[in-house]
């Protein structure tokens, strides 16, 4: 059985309080992109000590492989459903890693998807959304995969009313880490802003002033450069753009397909989706 996992967007990101459990609370919404990686399983035909035999393609992927949130996904399940067969893995990973694009997490989410489908475990909704926030805070959101207003962790979700149908979604990743508990670490927070939902309903133009992701200030501070990738954007005519996440991708949504050619250097990774 073969899955796609697709990357998602922050339309805006709040961070509203530090927690005590160490995590901050949030304020953006989630949207999907058709952006993907691609999962495969099959069952392994002889058991395995290991379980999971996983291979990988694509863009490498760095660190062990028990670290892996699609590995980790089935162990998840396997401590319930321990009839679970071994199985093979491969991952083909097209979505750029560490780039505030949810890779990962949709990887891990989606094989759990996966799983339940594969070998009928009957895992309802609720709580494979529960499953998937063992694995990360936004995990849960791929397996809803619609457009939703997120808050808490980002675990807490509504959905909204959010179309983009007929602009062209450009993401620029210049392959710059950006280190996520330093972003938190410089991060001030936004006690009285409004909520993203509320400016996402509005028409795009108002999204400009309005659509804050307060990660940039001080990514951009420490990474220039992809403070330079938002200016072009907008020098090429985006409707709105933005760092997703902690970064280091940079989107633009544009009304019509802009010619973006030279640029940027050769070595970002370029998509251009149509909505």
């Amino acid at each position: 059985m073969i899955y796609f996992p697709n990357a998602k967007i922050n339309l805006g990101l709040r961070v509203t309080s530090r927690r005590e459990d160490g995590f901050h609370d949030l304020d953006t919404v989630f949207f999907p992109v058709p952006l993907h990686d691609v999962i495969e399983v099959i069952t392994h035909s002889t058991s395995s000590a290991d379980a999971v035999t996983f291979t990988h393609a694509g863009i490498p992927i760095p660190g062990e492989a028990s670290s892996n949130l699609c590995i980790k996904a089935y162990h998840l399940l396997k401590k319930d459903y321990p009839d679970l067969p071994s199985i093979l893995l491969h991952l083909h990973k097209h979505i750029p890693m560490g780039a505030g694009l949810g890779g990962g997490s949709s990887d891990g989410a989606f094989m759990l998807k996966l799983l339940n489908d594969k070998y009928k475990l009957g895992i309802g909704l609720d709580q494979l959304k529960t499953y998937a926030l063992a694995l990360g805070s936004d995990c849960p959101f791929f397996i809803i995969n619609e457009a939703v207003q997120a808050t808490g962790r980002g675990e807490i979700m509504q959905p909204i009313t959010c179309t983009l149908t007929s602009k062209t979604m450009v993401l620029i990743c210049p392959g710059i880490h950006v280190s996520t508990a330093d972003a938190f670490r410089k991060i001030k927070l936004s006690t009285n802003a409004p909520a993203c939902a509320s400016i996402v309903e509005r028409p795009i133009q108002e999204w400009k002033n309005n659509l804050i992701n307060d990660f940039e200030e001080p990514v951009f501070n420490a990474f220039p450069e992809i403070a330079t990738i938002k200016e072009k954007l907008y020098n090429a005519g985006a409707a709105y753009a933005s760092m997703t996440g902690t970064g280091s991708t940079v989107y633009g949504i544009f009304d019509t397909s802009p010619s973006l050619k030279d640029l940027f250097p050769s070595h970002y990774q370029l998509e251009s989706i149509v909505c």
